[in-house]
């Protein structure tokens, strides 16, 4: 476990050049990509999730919010607290398991996020004892890795190589 997450990791933009979440990018209006509140991510349970997300990945708890048997739970990078938001959704919907499962079989990530350093977060990583489905790699212009988030999720990894 790290002594202080937020201060390395994916939750903080020092390791971005932009902040991606969900499969929307939220970036310097030089870049002009989009900005939103908030984008849906399929995690069950919420303990979990937030466990991952934040004393893994460097994610910060923005708001947890109870809705009955279930809680808005969005994380927000420890940098950017206004920024995006990642909501930690239950997965309740008999459909959305199916879905979430079949993402999985095939070896599609359910979400990417950008670091500035795909060997350095590899290895971090690798130490807190996160399992990577795909080891780092090039891919054209860019270099990937796929980790598993614990949540039956697929996250893929990525650092662009190039200026587009």
């Amino acid at each position: 476990m790290l002594s202080d997450p937020h201060q390395s990791g994916i939750g903080d933009p020092i390791h971005r050049n932009t902040q991606n979440i969900g499969n929307i990018t939220k970036s310097n209006p030089n870049r002009g990509y989009t900005d939103v509140d908030n984008c849906v991510d399929l995690k069950d349970p919420h303990p979990k999730a937030l466990d991952f997300y934040t004393n893994v990945l460097g994610f910060i708890k923005k708001n947890d919010v109870p809705l009955g048997e279930h809680r808005w739970l969005t994380v927000v990078s420890s940098q950017e607290q206004d920024g995006v938001e990642l909501l930690l959704e239950p997965i309740a919907f008999e459909p959305t398991k199916t879905y979430q499962k079949s993402l999985k079989e095939a070896g599609i990530p359910w979400t990417a996020f950008e670091v500035q350093d795909l060997d350095s977060e590899f290895e971090r990583l690798t130490k807190l004892g996160v399992e990577f489905f795909i080891t780092p790699k090039e891919a054209g212009t860019v270099k990937i890795a796929v980790l598993d988030d614990t949540c039956g999720n697929y996250i893929q990894l990525m650092q662009i190589m190039t200026e587009v």
